[in-house]
């Protein structure tokens, strides 16, 4: 049997870092999917296949007889080990151990800030549970997509794995040990386009920084993290009735907040700063930080901010927000 899944990226509209400890968030899949095809095999043996993931800057060493593998993110590539560990939790869970043939394929660059990581996760999960005659409800595949997100990452919050599972538009928020994960309702399109700056860190590195931060100067950085709860709420509204400008200005104070964290960048404020100079009712960053991509509120005058982001040397890209969330999209059987 060959089953194929697939899921969505995601971008984080307000409220990164701040769902990690307890506040919402509220996030969007979009239509960039990554797709797990997995095949059974007669054996106990998983064989990974994920060329068509695209990593900048790797280097091969030998050390001895052993290969090392490094990229900007790490000393081993990242969806190596979300796809291995995914079969591992999903095998527990399952109760089934048996041997697959994974292919992943994207749509997305790895390490944007578009949730890459949660989308392989999941559809890893969901192709291996339906190879081996399981189907799993979206809830437990985000739940299973978590685990997996704790385990390599080391720290996550719920939103990543929720909303590639779910999709659609989410408010997500983690509170006395309950995912909560609410629809949002909303009028019309969001205008947005989507700017991407070189990653300068990764985002355990991002999260740990504010972790630290927080530990340090919890009265400071408490404060901060509270403010951008609160702001989440408010958009929340803005979003519901439509009101763009409102929208705008919380997205441009949300991305203060962000910059007072740590993990903004001169590259990613430069790009902020240009999309609200050339038209944007309100831009920020989103996802973890440290680089990676810019969103900017654009309901008019799209060419110009658009021309302007590539002029400033940023890859722009369009995408159509509220997509489905985790699906199977072909069962072969031979």
């Amino acid at each position: 049997m060959r089953v194929t899944a697939s899921a969505p990226g995601k971008i984080t509209l307000f409220g990164e870092h701040a769902v990690v400890y307890g506040y919402p968030a509220l996030v969007v899949a979009i239509n960039k999917r990554i797709y797990a095809m997995a095949e059974s095999r007669s054996d106990d043996v998983v064989k990974i296949s994920a060329k068509d993931l695209r990593v900048p800057g790797i280097v091969v060493s030998y050390v001895g007889n052993e290969v090392v593998l490094e990229t900007d993110y790490g000393a081993v590539l990242p969806a190596i080990a979300y796809i291995n560990k995914a079969i591992e939790i999903t095998s527990e869970y399952l109760g089934v151990k048996r041997g697959v043939n994974i292919e992943i394929k994207s749509e997305m660059p790895v390490g944007a800030g578009l949730g890459t990581s949660a989308a392989v996760a999941v559809s890893t999960i969901a192709a291996y549970a339906a190879v081996n005659g399981y189907e799993l409800k979206p809830e437990e595949i985000a739940d299973l997509g978590w685990k997996v997100e704790k385990a390599v990452q080391g720290i996550a919050s719920p939103m990543d794995t929720s909303i590639t599972s779910l999709g659609g538009f989410l408010k997500v928020r983690y509170k006395d040990n309950a995912v909560e994960r609410t629809p949002i309702s909303i009028g019309k399109n969001l205008p947005l386009i989507i700017g991407y700056v070189e990653r300068e860190a990764k985002t355990r590195d991002m999260v740990a920084l504010v972790r630290d931060r927080l530990n340090r100067y919890p009265d400071i950085y408490g404060r901060i993290l509270e403010m951008i709860g609160i702001i989440v709420e408010k958009a929340n509204q803005a979003l519901t009735s439509n009101d763009f400008k409102q929208l705008g200005e919380l997205m441009n104070l949300n991305h203060a907040l962000l910059e007072a964290l740590g993990v903004s960048t001169r590259k990613l404020n430069e790009l902020v700063y240009i999309a609200r100079e050339a038209g944007a009712y309100g831009a920020k960053l989103t996802g973890a930080g440290g680089g990676g991509c810019v969103i900017a509120l654009v309901p008019e005058k799209q060419d110009l901010v658009e021309l302007a982001m590539r002029i400033h040397g940023s890859m722009v890209m369009k995408t159509e927000l509220g997509d489905e969330g985790v699906r199977i999209d072909k069962v072969e059987i031979s």
